[in-house]
Order: C-alpha cells, then structure tokens, then sequence
C-alpha cells in the first residue's frame, strides 16, 4: 500500500463539552488543546497527551456508506482531515497542521457509549482500534501550538 504522508484540514470541531462538537472555521490550538473547547469527562478526555482528537473523513465516509448517522464532530474529534493514509498512523509518529502546529500521536481513542447514537446499531466499538483496527479516532500533546484553519495542510513527519 503506497503511503500517503500528507493531507488536509476539511473540518475543525468544538464544544463545551461532550459530542457533539460544532465546526468552526480557525482556531488556536495551545498544549491544553483547542481554544474555546471543553471534555465532559476529564478522567478521559484532555490532558496534555489526550490535547487534541483527530479523526479522519475518509473513515467517516466510510461509516456513512455503511448507514451509520454520523458526521464529523459527531463523536468528539478535533480535527477532521481527509487525505492521509489513516490506518497507517500510529502513536510516536508527528504531525505539521499548517505552518506552525506540529502534534506527536500519543494514543488510540477508545469509543464510549455517549457516541452510541451515531451507529445504526448502537455498537459504537465500530471505531475501536482494538475490534476495527485502522478506523479509530487519535489522541496527540501539542509541540508547537499556534492556529490553524479549514483547509490548511497537515504532514506526517
């Protein structure tokens, strides 16, 4: 499979707490995360490893194909992006969001059952890297903050 290090910001995600979060067009991403976001439940949501939730519209897309009701924001990420060879990242590997941001992946994001409701049949374990590997939401601390917005590229570096 021929690996493809680049891609694009399509959508960017808050809220003040919980999913699901509401696009936005720019925002300034700080070690503590997105400005003007907020998790429900800190215990596991946010943190400087957990700062910001990327997720890709491809797997979304694919999601939808199935009869899923879901859509970017729906189940909590960050950053939405198209473009990447999604199931090839992993945590340790960095990411360049526009032309100052830069992300370390520090781990997979488990699904619970607040997402329950944008799965057709309630099984929100669909995105869990675990059952469905490739297809899962990721956590990554925040190197260089700075802004981004819709549209701006994102690297695998």
């Amino acid at each position: 499979m021929k690996k493809i290090s680049s891609g694009q910001i399509v959508q960017i995600n808050i809220s003040d707490g919980g999913t699901p979060k509401r696009p936005i067009f720019e925002v300034q991403i700080t070690p503590a995360g997105l400005t003007g976001d907020r998790q429900r439940n800190l215990k596991y949501h946010g943190g400087p490893d957990r700062a910001v939730c990327l997720w890709s519209a491809d797997i979304i897309q694919t999601l939808q194909n199935e009869g899923h009701p879901i859509a970017p924001g729906s189940t909590g990420e960050n950053i939405t992006v198209a473009g990447l060879t999604w199931a090839q990242l992993e945590p340790t590997m960095q990411l360049q969001l526009g032309d100052t941001v830069r992300l370390l992946i520090t781990d997979y994001a488990a699904p619970c059952r607040h997402i329950s409701r944008y799965f057709s049949d309630r099984r929100y374990s669909r995105i869990s890297q675990k059952h469905h590997p490739g297809t899962s939401r990721l956590y990554a601390r925040v190197l260089s903050p700075g802004l981004v917005h819709v549209g701006n590229n994102i690297q695998l570096i």
